[in-house]
């Protein structure tokens, strides 16, 4: 891909009309400082001392962020938060980022906003290191009421975007925003709308998903074709090819260090290898990045060699983002493209993400 392709393509990203629906959640980081340790004089445990609070969009919302930098005209987020204080602090969040237009984001006192708490000590010259994480989350079904309401968004939604994008990230089926109604209605729009991009991601596995682009990572590929989730990388291209010629669709696949692969209706892979590691990575966050520039990309009118190679640099540009859910920019995915030496020693390259 030239510069002057690449810049035509992401040149268009301003007039795009995306919807994302999905599982949003608030990721809120802790910075610890270890030199303000103390010991609780009640109960004898140490105490850390938590010197700096933010917040911003994860999960779905870690797409919408990436959207969000790579200049979206209009992002339409559908999925619900609480009416709690971290709910609050998620619609802020997204209220506050470029291009998105929330008036599908529901607040309900019927369910508790999706929270990742995630303390990080913080010291200098090192890297923040992560404690273990605390989550809260909904362990009951969508109320009916929050599942209507969520339906509707996405059919008024359909007729006047250009690409919608799934994203179901709870543990327990039914317990966020993707249930057996709006797969339904899935499947209606991509009926009624068989040329609209529809790219499904979903952390369980896509069995049960409609014909739409599947994005997903190899291990899951595996258990949705039945196949060994250790079988070497041509045997991986074989799968995905067959698995895109049943669907009618495009599907993709991430690879950890093999990077990432695209496959057609017609059979046809396309691979783009992992980037070299260019220091210390954090791998999370790396395969929302994929989602956000492959749907960006694709809707755009690029080819799907053309979009993997976007969506690649982009994984790589965030997994080197330490501390944080990272997001890249055009400008930068540009000038790692123009800078890529794909030769390089593949035990050196960038290791996308595991989970998809």
């Amino acid at each position: 891909m030239t510069p002057a392709r690449f810049h035509s393509l992401t040149g268009r990203y301003h007039q795009l009309r995306i919807a994302l629906v999905g599982d949003f959640c608030l990721d809120r980081y802790l910075e610890i400082d270890p030199a303000r340790s103390e010991i609780s004089l009640e109960t004898g445990l140490p105490v850390h001392n938590v010197v700096n609070v933010r917040s911003q969009p994860g999960a779905a919302g870690t797409i919408l962020n990436n959207l969000a930098a790579l200049g979206v005209g209009a992002i339409h987020p559908v999925g619900f938060a609480g009416e709690d204080g971290e709910g609050y602090e998620l619609a802020r969040s997204l209220h506050a980022l470029p291009g998105v237009c929330a008036g599908h984001f529901l607040q309900t006192p019927a369910r508790r906003t999706f929270t990742y708490t995630k303390p990080l000590v913080i010291r200098a010259g090192e890297p923040p290191a992560e404690l273990s994480r605390l989550d809260l989350k909904n362990w009951s079904p969508t109320p009916a009421a929050v599942r209507q309401n969520l339906v509707h968004a996405l059919a008024r939604l359909a007729r006047d975007v250009d690409a919608i994008i799934i994203m179901d990230q709870v543990d327990e089926a039914e317990t966020g925003v993707v249930t057996p109604e709006l797969l339904a209605e899935v499947t209606r729009i991509a009926a009624e709308r068989p040329q609209l991009l529809i790219l499904a991601d979903c952390r369980r596995g896509l069995a049960g998903y409609p014909a739409v682009d599947y994005k997903m990572n190899r291990a899951e590929l595996a258990r949705l074709a039945g196949t060994d989730p250790a079988a070497p990388l041509r045997a991986v291209r074989r799968t995905a090819g067959e698995l895109a010629q049943r669907l009618g669709r495009p599907c993709f696949v991430t690879l950890a260090e093999d990077g990432l692969l695209g496959a057609t209706p017609d059979g046809a892979v396309r691979h783009a290898p992992a980037l070299p590691l260019r220091g210390p990575i954090d791998i999370v966050g790396a395969g929302d990045a994929i989602t956000a520039n492959l749907t960006a990309a694709l809707a755009a009118g690029a080819t799907v060699a053309e979009a993997l190679a976007i969506a690649n640099a982009a994984a790589s540009l965030v997994i080197h983002q330490l501390g944080t859910t990272g997001t890249a920019s055009v400008a930068a995915i540009g000038e790692l493209l123009a800078a890529a030496d794909t030769g390089s020693d593949p035990a050196a390259r960038t290791a996308l993400p595991t989970h998809g």
